[in-house]
């Protein structure tokens, strides 16, 4: 093993990724507004700074968003969300999540962002889910690498301004209900919807969820 790997396992053995959860919401306000503007450029596709609004379902509220921070020190250093939903074009009704993921700008390309992901494909997996779609601007190559190297099936949409990325989840095993964490009832309760997110992303691109994107 190099001494790069050496370093990342070591910083993924002192990494806890777990749930997003109610009281870590001024913890999750505070590692948004520490990220560079071109970690968030890459993460929102526009120089988005998240509101009170947009923090509510990046922290999961939604009960079809599943959403996990990773926690060094006592402190996030990175976030994932899925938002599960039907694929359009399966008339079978088959379930699929559009994920996004961001690492703090001190903790890019240490492997984190790929643990964030196996994460979300767990859970994803549990709930019977059976592919993860993702957008990825091309001026994120290191993104697009960790794609390839870690899902080599995966699909890639290219087009002017990113690559859309669909990666099939194997599903060996029946599926089976993933317990949700019980959130206390308030406005942002329900599932989360299109036009309800599309607002707060700068990108021209039409997603279900509009801030589902890949920076790491």
């Amino acid at each position: 093993m190099s001494r790069t790997q050496d370093v990342r396992a070591d910083d993924l053995a002192a990494t806890a990724i777990r749930p997003v959860l109610p009281a870590d919401l001024a913890a999750l306000r505070d590692f948004f507004a520490g990220l560079s503007a071109q970690t968030r450029y890459l993460r929102f596709f526009g120089p988005v700074t998240p509101t009170s609004a947009l923090l509510q379902l990046l922290s999961g509220a939604a009960a079809n968003v599943d959403a996990v921070v990773a926690i060094r020190a006592g402190v996030i250093v990175g976030h994932a969300m899925a938002v599960d939903g039907t694929d359009p074009e399966d008339c079978s009704g088959a379930q699929v999540s559009d994920i996004g993921v961001v690492v703090a700008d001190a903790w890019q390309g240490r492997g984190l962002g790929s643990a964030l992901v196996r994460a979300l494909v767990a859970g994803a997996q549990a709930r019977g889910v059976t592919s993860l779609g993702m957008d990825v601007l091309h001026a994120n190559p290191r993104a697009l690498a960790m794609i390839k190297g870690h899902w080599p099936a995966a699909g890639l949409d290219v087009s002017p301004d990113c690559v859309t990325v669909r990666i099939p989840l194997p599903q060996d095993e029946p599926r089976r209900p993933s317990p949700r964490r019980v959130r206390p009832a308030g406005p942002a309760a329900g599932r989360l919807r299109g036009d309800s997110i599309r607002d707060h992303d700068h990108s021209t691109r039409r997603r279900r969820d509009g801030v589902l994107r890949v920076a790491t």
